[in-house]
């Protein structure tokens, strides 16, 4: 019976990704993420937490990653648990636990306050993925909705999520 491994994060991008190439080819993508969690504590009193993960992507999914994910951009993560585990120099053990991205969904970017914007970025909605960048276009967003699905959906087709 194969176990169930399988983790939905939501949260945004706390620094520019980190791509990687691999000496045999492949590629990875680190994208480091922030996920609040409000609740109310037994006194009553409105609580945050934030946790804080970093999400690897594998293939063409980094590739989009490392292209369309600045710091900030709000993002949907689907994937799944992998422990590393080894041993340093000392003997002692360590053990890491990450996540591998599957799919990932982008949400819309929209420029900081007080960014260079007109009135007409503001219409526009979105902003390219960039900030600083000129407002993007209908066509540019699906363009970069169609190349992440596309990327995700190769990767699931050929097996190549990797680790």
């Amino acid at each position: 019976m194969n176990m169930l491994n399988s983790i939905i994060l939501e949260g945004n991008i706390t620094r520019q990704p980190e791509l990687k190439d691999f000496s045999n080819g492949g590629k990875v993508c680190t994208l480091p993420i922030a996920v609040n969690r409000r609740y109310k504590a037994a006194d009553g009193t409105s609580q945050e937490e934030v946790s804080y993960f970093d999400i690897d992507t594998f293939g063409n999914l980094a590739d989009v990653c490392s292209k369309w994910c600045p710091k900030g951009r709000g993002v949907r993560v689907v994937g799944r648990l992998k422990q590393n585990r080894w041993t340093d120099s000392d003997g002692k053990a360590h053990s890491r636990v990450k996540v591998i991205a599957e799919h990932i969904e982008f949400k819309p970017y929209f420029k900081k306050e007080g960014e260079n914007s007109t009135p007409s970025d503001e219409k526009e909605g979105p902003t390219s993925v960039f900030a600083g960048d000129p407002p993007a276009t209908k066509k540019q967003k699906l363009a970069m909705l169609a190349e992440a699905a596309a990327a995700a959906e190769k990767e699931q087709e050929n097996g190549e999520v990797a680790f």
